[in-house]
């Protein structure tokens, strides 16, 4: 079966800058190599990224001035990204990056801090995006209100996490985990997608645990059956939002291909070939998702499935859906685990602050769009401009 949008391309973007950060180790090795440079020139490279969060090819130490010349000439940088808008919670816990990169594409990151027991560090997750807007036209995402614009490249979600991990450095700290739950669709990305987990996995560069990656996706069949055969461990996410195929439809009107039964199967043939238990997103809306009898419904879907499911009152969007009252989420959570399904009640971060994926850059457009031109400011008509169609 075809999936839908397995590989979109949006409009053509600006010519990009060749980034260091692209590169695997051993294309590093090739590249030091073919510019005539000892073989040990790659650790150097790769340690002044990975362990140094260079910014600049002049920030890596040891580098020859012969192999930064010839970098530079083959229009080689280290940095892709910078940074457009910050934004932090009042518990200092959750902090929202908007980033741009080369092409002037805007693009949103953040960091989410857990406090670990008394004198330890806390657990610090990143929040990465994998595309520029989404395809997969969840109806109560933010992301989907500015449409789809394009597939992000392996060092631009690379680089989401370097911008924290150079932040949590000057602390002390670390980034622990790292998860593709921003904007845009990871398995619709897949090739790019897959390259960043190994760059940031990989022991000569990022070095994070491949156990402390999730990957979460709407629900492309194909993409969860070639991720479960890639050997990665990472974990997945499946975003289910609805107990049948009628009311997913609503929510998610791409899911028309994979029934709800498809996304069980391919959560089984995951967990048989991998080991990984798989999580089940369900956005809890007032109204819509929330009753009693659908966490019944939905017990029986995954009932003697070992999944676990992650309930999560819905984020406040500029759209008509209401998060759920505590009483209501809780009723939902009773009735679920009275079937016999694990789950929990995410812990919100950042609500204050818009940090759900696709609202700080939204509401960073739509300042701009009202703000009256300056001089050597972009005129409006280069401002990204989200798009009124919903997104995942």
């Amino acid at each position: 079966m075809t999936e839908p949008f397995d590989a979109p391309e949006g409009p053509p973007a600006a010519e990009h800058a060749k980034s260091l950060l692209r590169l695997l180790p051993g294309e590093t090795e090739e590249l030091v190599t073919r510019l005539g440079q000892p073989r040990y020139r790659a650790d150097q490279l790769l340690r002044g990224l990975y362990g140094g969060f260079a910014t600049s090819i002049d920030d890596i130490n040891g580098l020859p001035a012969s192999l930064r010349a010839r970098l530079a000439a083959e229009g080689y940088v280290a940095g892709i990204a910078q940074e457009a808008g910050h934004s932090q919670s009042e518990d200092g816990l959750t902090t929202k990056l908007l980033l741009r990169l080369d092409d002037g594409t805007l693009i949103e990151t953040v960091l989410m801090q857990y406090p670990g027991a008394p004198g330890s560090h806390p657990r610090s997750t990143v929040c990465v995006s994998t595309q520029a807007g989404c395809a997969m036209g969840c109806v109560f995402c933010a992301t989907g209100q500015m449409g789809f614009e394009r597939n992000l490249r392996a060092e631009e979600i690379v680089s989401q996490v370097l911008h924290f991990a150079r932040l949590l450095r000057a602390r002390g700290e670390h980034v622990t985990n790292v998860v593709f739950m921003g904007m845009g669709e990871p398995l619709a990305n897949y090739a790019e997608t897959i390259r960043a987990v190994r760059l940031l996995t990989g022991a000569r560069t990022f070095g994070l645990a491949r156990r402390s990656i999730t990957i979460s996706t709407v629900g492309l069949v194909h993409g969860i059956d070639r991720l479960a055969g890639e050997g990665l461990q990472v974990g997945l996410a499946i975003s289910l939002h609805a107990p049948n195929d009628a009311l997913r439809q609503e929510l998610i009107p791409t899911a028309t291909p994979h029934s709800v039964g498809d996304l069980v199967a391919a959560a089984r043939r995951f967990y048989h070939q991998t080991g990984r238990r798989v999580t089940f997103e369900y956005a809890l809306i007032e109204g819509v998702n929330d009753t009693p009898e659908l966490a019944a419904e939905l017990g029986r879907v995954l009932h003697n499935l070992g999944v676990h499911v992650n309930l999560i009152p819905v984020n406040p969007t500029a759209g008509p859906f209401v998060r759920p009252s505590r009483q209501r989420v809780l009723a939902f959570e009773r009735a679920l685990r009275a079937a016999g399904v694990n789950c929990t009640v995410r812990v919100e971060k950042g609500t204050e602050i818009a940090a759900a994926c696709g609202q700080l850059r939204t509401a960073a457009a739509n300042a701009f769009r009202k703000a009256p031109s300056a001089p050597g400011r972009e005129s409006p008509s280069t401002a990204p401009s989200p798009a009124p169609s919903p997104g995942r």
